[in-house]
């Protein structure tokens, strides 16, 4: 507005505006606002400071000014790239507005997440985020006509499209980044540390025009980077130490202490969330410029990779103006809602689903050419997703039938991932994009895991769509509380759910039969396979070697060189979890619970190798035999990504976890512990164990079992 007419509006705000446009009157006092704004104090609440400030500069503008640009000069910051709070002089009028629409943009991505695409209300809910997002988008473009007509299309507005945090790869270390895709460009900021009283600040890192951005190398000869891989137990421990702080507010909310103890651990999970995201990726997604400048992140998920690409391709179509060149340091304001933390979990372990997740992969349709295909599943786990299973390869084929079962473990999983490929003809063929082997993506698509919707135990057929592709699913979840429950065979003549002595003893051998196929077959063929042990193999295919197993069939050897890999170690794994009672036996178990948490060194081995010498000989012999086995799979670790602490992740609940489903470890008064809240606890004392074991250099023979009286029995 020009000064004349806000200074009518000011004086005469109940009259028509132009009936104000001749008005010169002085600007308005307080007990003039709040009279104007009596019947709303929220907005008189909001706009008295502003007009406190306001006031003065109004009486000496020129007719050229206008309120507009007060606007901007206090919103305007000296950072590179900031978030738009503005100065105390208007933040209640410019931020309070804009918070409101940021919180219900961040309410319907939610309610989208859980309303299926059939439903009357998600067309109008995808409508309502879409304008809230344009509303907000509008906001974060450059301020500067004389800039924004350099960088955007005249009569064009810079428009925020997506943004995410990620990792990138900088001279051989990791750095923490938020990477932002607007209509015009791709850029790359680090979040600064929050100072008290001070607004959250960005650094822009750098930035790529959309035109000037490619995916492929333009140096062929260019070495792709080293990624530096974290070793899963530290891994692993900030898992654990993630579950112990959400445990921990969880224990806090039940007693009902203050909200800043609450607040305390939150900020802890915070940093530790942040640190798991850190370390964690291992995957590589590279950009380039047009002068040949190479720029490395590490995502965990080949589907964000996949999405990104798609995203700025799409968007590339759209921006091929003429005589589009930016200049340096372009200033972008940034809504909060663009940098929420990357972890959007809740501080509540029962906020996603822990247990077994069946999922039967039927068929796809949509395929316009005849290709050799095969999908992979990813769940996610600790706010980054984890490749679980993937189907055999159909070859020649424009709808493939799998009809392949796979039974995946979920660690607090909120979603289900389905990717779909097209097998390379030449395994050795490297991407251009990230200089390791692949295959082409087909198509992506994702499944919300409702707890609600999950809770019957019927299987649930689902359609998948994905880039004119239709693949079919069934699931089945089953509840954790029930997936630790060991049952026992009713009838002896098998060997599943039957104990290791009753097969030892009928057998006449040392280590069950079953133990010793698997085994011998793996190290035959499965030694080089990627995620042997981890990735999940076809549960028709362990069925029938099951069946097979159990029945004492003469041709099962044969069968298993007709089988995948994957089948054959997810049988051994079903042997051991589904026996009567574990391997380290029920009455031993809170014993090497107790022997592995002692801080002695000295102390620590004596306990545990004689806990171990205590076993009976079928399990002993069987667990050494294992053993054996298992550190020769970690010795190619460098081919199939199975250290020793994967293995023991693996192994370890299946052969410790006792028969009964209650927790082992013991509740304090003053601090009892839930189920929710023991699990992460039980299952690392369980895999600490059996890594305790896989690192010891030298172990007893079983004929030392005799000697056991030397060692201590105290814990």
């Amino acid at each position: 507005w020009p000064p004349h007419l806000l200074r009518g509006f000011l004086a005469h705000p109940m009259k028509p505006l132009k009936a104000a446009a001749t008005t010169s009157q002085p600007v308005l006092t307080g007990q003039q606002i709040e009279t104007i704004f009596f019947k709303v104090p929220e907005l008189y609440d909001i706009h008295k400071e502003f007009y406190d400030g306001l006031g003065p500069r109004v009486e000496c503008w020129s007719q050229q000014q206008r309120v507009g640009d007060l606007f901007q000069k206090l919103v305007r910051a000296p950072a590179k790239l900031t978030i738009l709070t503005p100065s105390p002089l208007s933040s209640a009028l410019l931020y309070k507005p804009v918070d409101r629409v940021t919180r219900s943009t961040l309410v319907l991505h939610d309610l989208l997440k859980h309303t299926p695409p059939s439903h009357p209300d998600h067309p109008l809910l995808q409508d309502a985020l879409r304008i809230s997002q344009n509303f907000l988008s509008s906001i974060n473009e450059e301020i500067t006509p004389r800039r924004q007509s350099m960088t955007v299309k005249k009569g064009e507005h810079r428009q925020l499209l997506k943004d995410s945090f990620m990792v990138e790869l900088v001279e051989g270390a990791r750095k923490l980044r938020h990477v932002f895709l607007f209509t015009d460009l791709f850029l790359c900021a680090k979040l600064k540390k929050q100072v008290a009283g001070k607004n959250q600040q960005y650094d822009c890192k750098w930035y790529i025009p959309l035109t000037d951005l490619s995916f492929q190398t333009l140096d062929e000869a260019e070495a792709v980077p080293t990624i530096p891989l974290v070793p899963d137990e530290e891994l692993d421990a900030m898992k654990m130490k993630i579950s112990q702080i959400k445990s921990d507010i969880q224990r806090e909310k039940r007693a009902h202490k203050g909200s800043r103890a609450i607040e305390r651990l939150r900020k802890k999970l915070s940093e530790q969330e942040s640190l798991l995201l850190l370390m964690s990726p291992s995957m590589a997604f590279r950009v380039h410029n047009r002068h040949g400048k190479s720029y490395t992140f590490l995502i965990s998920s080949d589907y964000e990779r996949a999405e990104w690409r798609e995203n700025v391709r799409e968007q590339q179509k759209k921006c091929k103006w003429p005589g589009c060149a930016p200049t340096p340091g372009p200033r972008i304001r940034l809504l909060p809602w663009s940098s929420r933390h990357p972890f959007s979990c809740p501080d509540d372990e029962s906020a996603g689903l822990y247990g077994f997740l069946n999922v039967i992969v039927h068929s796809a349709t949509g395929f316009k050419q005849s290709s050799n295909l095969y999908c992979t599943l990813e769940v996610d786990s600790f706010g980054y997703f984890v490749n679980k299973a993937k189907t055999r390869v159909y070859r020649d084929t424009t709808e493939p039938n799998w009809n392949e079962e796979f039974e995946i473990e979920l660690e607090g999983s909120q979603s289900l991932r389905i990717l779909c490929y097209e097998k390379c003809h030449n395994k050795a063929k490297l991407s251009k994009d990230d200089g390791e082997p692949s295959d082409r993506m087909m198509g992506k698509g994702q499944l919300q895991l409702d707890p609600q919707a999950l809770q019957d135990k019927d299987w649930q057929r689902a359609v998948i769509a994905m880039n004119g592709i239709e693949v079919k699913l069934s699931v089945k979840f089953t509840s954790r509380e029930f997936s630790l429950k060991r049952m026992p065979s009713r009838k002896q003549t098998g060997v599943f759910g039957v104990k290791i002595g009753v097969v030892t003893k009928r057998e006449r051998s040392k280590v069950p039969y079953i133990v010793r196929q698997c085994v011998e077959e793996i190290e035959r063929r499965g030694m080089e396979e990627v995620g042997i042990y981890r990735v999940s193999g076809v549960a028709t295919d362990i069925q029938a070697l099951k069946a097979a197993f159990d029945v004492n069939n003469k041709d099962v050897s044969v069968m298993m060189s007709e089988m995948d890999v994957n089948a054959i170690a997810g049988t051994l794994k079903l042997y051991f979890r589904e026996l009567p009672e574990p391997l380290f036996t029920d009455e031993l178990y809170p014993s090497f619970a107790e022997g592995i948490a002692l801080s002695d060194p000295v102390a620590k081995e004596s306990c545990m190798l004689n806990l171990l010498l205590s076993l009976p000989e079928p399990s002993l012999l069987t667990f050494l035999f294992l053993l054996d086995h298992l550190k020769r799979v970690a010795e190619k670790e460098t081919v199939n990504k199975m250290s020793l602490h994967n293995l023991a992740t693996v192994f370890g609940p299946t052969l410790l976890r006792p028969s009964e489903k209650e927790s082992k470890v013991p509740p304090t008064p003053s601090q009892p512990i839930t189920m929710a809240d023991s699990w992460s606890l039980e299952v690392m004392a369980q895999v600490q164990v059996l890594l305790y074991f896989l690192q010891l250099e030298t172990l007893p023979a079983p004929d030392t079992k005799r000697q056991s009286i030397l060692f201590s029995t105290e814990v």
